[in-house]
């Protein structure tokens, strides 16, 4: 079955880059002139998404208000003739329908959000995509993963994976290699998952990272998970649960990942995207090159 639909769990309070997020929803600060969230969006609609869904919290509004229309805007750029920023506008507008919102009313974790889209998923598989995780790269870390789900076509779910320094292995969730892909060396058997595993345990140094494709069996497991790490609901201990029936697949992506939800990520996110850009690119090499030499 096409895979139509994406969840952004979008309720987090962005605590590692406070005070920037007292007010302001973290998906909506700014890596050169967007923000996150508008990333994210633009990633799954190149790997085909056509359902974005949002499972927000309190003081999240702005993130709707940024995927609908604003007349006054459009107005005045109209008067102003200003014709490249209403044709920027209009390209990351969403058409009507395309989006939904639903409240993930407390903080309980990942696996609590995801359960949350239950009702608007259905009954097909669909993508999650962590927001505060950008992965610079064309095509997109999604439409990868999308495209070996293709392949594959089976019923099987889909992890993105990365190295981790393995003395930090304790603070991610871990999966275990099992057999390689016949035709896709960077895809392959996930033998076992764990959660934070304590140091000298894990069985291997990929991490589980902000990209999933799952089956909508996972609503069902989520619904009773009982807490884990952090006292929250883990998405992670519920795909241990689902794997018991249905196999997964981790891979291996190429791009390069930035944690944008924490400062030095965010920074470096900033520069490595203006560094993209060919209106961008010399002058912030000049004027990084003109602080240095301070």
């Amino acid at each position: 079955m096409k895979i139509r639909k994406a969840v952004f769990p979008v309720a987090g309070l962005g605590t590692r880059v406070l005070p920037a997020t007292k007010a302001m929803p973290k998906e909506m600060l700014t890596i050169v002139d967007r923000p996150l969230i508008q990333y994210v969006v633009d990633e799954a609609r190149e790997a085909g998404i056509e359902h974005f869904i949002f499972v927000t919290g309190r003081n999240k509004g702005v993130i709707e208000d940024h995927f609908d229309r604003m007349f006054e805007l459009d107005e005045s750029l109209k008067s102003r003739n200003k014709a490249k920023e209403i044709a920027e506008l209009a390209r990351f507008q969403p058409d009507a329908g395309e989006t939904s919102f639903t409240r993930q009313q407390a903080p309980l974790g990942l696996g609590h959000a995801v359960w949350c889209a239950r009702e608007l998923v259905g009954n097909e598989p669909f993508a999650v995509v962590l927001p505060d995780e950008l992965v610079l790269n064309s095509p997109g870390c999604l439409k990868q993963m999308i495209d070996i789900a293709n392949e594959l076509g089976d019923k099987s779910n889909l992890v993105a994976v990365e190295e981790v320094p393995t003395e930090l292995t304790h603070q991610y969730g871990i999966c275990g290699v099992g057999e390689r892909h016949a035709s896709r060396a960077n895809a392959f058997t996930i033998d076992g998952m764990v959660e934070k595993p304590p140091q000298g345990t894990s069985p291997s140094n990929l991490s589980i990272t902000g990209r999933y494709i799952l089956q909508p069996e996972i609503f069902k497991i989520l619904e009773t998970q009982e807490r884990g790490a952090g006292g929250e609901i883990q998405l992670t201990d519920g795909m241990i649960k689902l794997a018991k029936s249905q196999k997964f697949y981790g891979v291996e992506f190429e791009g390069e990942r930035h944690d944008c939800g924490s400062k030095p990520g965010f920074l470096r996110a900033n520069i490595a995207y203006a560094m993209q850009r060919d209106d961008l690119r010399d002058g912030l090499r000049a004027e990084m090159l003109r602080y240095l030499e301070k």
